[in-house]
């Protein structure tokens, strides 16, 4: 009788471990199509990429940055001086409206990112600062923190560009992305930016902005009771 029932948990036990070993290979493989799919869609926003050479990309972006950072300053600095009064009035002092944050930068040069001590997209106005100086970009990889693991290996082709206030892993469509896709989308603006991807990015991110914080606000149905 005891034999029997070992050999009844060893059968159920092994069936429970086949089971769990397709479920984790279809898990893999939703996720691999995922991450085939989103690739796509990166390489059909960056078609039609004109030629030109490294050197004069870089400083076409450059001079885009410069001009964009500079007309956004201008034109939001209302909502600037507005954010900062907020969290002054928010926090009693003027000394904490900011967090601080150090961020690998391009070459691996490391800065202090600084942002807005609230919880909206608001808090990010800081970045533009960034962007005027030559330490961001106004589209690029999302920033990570120095010797981040996304940062080492064949990751270090992230350095070779500065970090974006938006990018390819923000209008992704997803708030949480697993850092295995969010890597992939960055490699690939990495080896294939250009200013036209530039602007489709830019054109994008306000609705994916807006779109998430809408699902946000989504309540969760709750579930019926048996």
């Amino acid at each position: 009788m005891t034999g029997m029932t070992v050999k009844r948990a060893l059968a159920a036990q092994r069936a429970f471990s086949m089971r769990r070993a397709s479920a984790m290979k279809r898990a893999s493989m939703v996720r691999r199509a995922s991450m085939v799919r989103r690739a796509s869609m990166v390489r059909r926003t960056s078609m039609a990429k004109p030629g030109s050479t490294p050197r004069r990309a870089s400083a076409v972006k450059r001079a885009f940055d410069v001009l964009g950072g500079l007309a956004l300053l201008l034109l939001l600095s209302p909502l600037l001086a507005a954010v900062t009064l907020s969290v002054t009035l928010g926090t009693g002092s003027t000394r904490g409206i900011l967090r601080r944050r150090p961020v690998a930068g391009r070459g691996g040069r490391t800065f202090t990112m600084l942002t807005f001590r609230t919880k909206s997209p608001l808090a990010n106005l800081p970045l533009l600062l960034h962007v005027v100086r030559g330490q961001m970009s106004l589209v690029g990889p999302c920033p990570l923190a120095p010797g981040h693991r996304e940062s080492t290996g064949d990751g270090r082709r992230r350095l070779s560009v500065r970090p974006g206030i938006t990018g390819l892993w923000q209008i992704s469509g997803r708030s949480e992305l697993p850092w295995e896709e969010r890597e992939l989308l960055d490699l690939h603006y990495v080896d294939h930016h250009w200013l036209g991807m530039d602007l489709t990015i830019l054109a994008r991110t306000l609705p994916a902005v807006r779109k998430r914080r809408a699902a946000a606000r989504t309540p969760v149905p709750a579930a019926r009771a048996a």
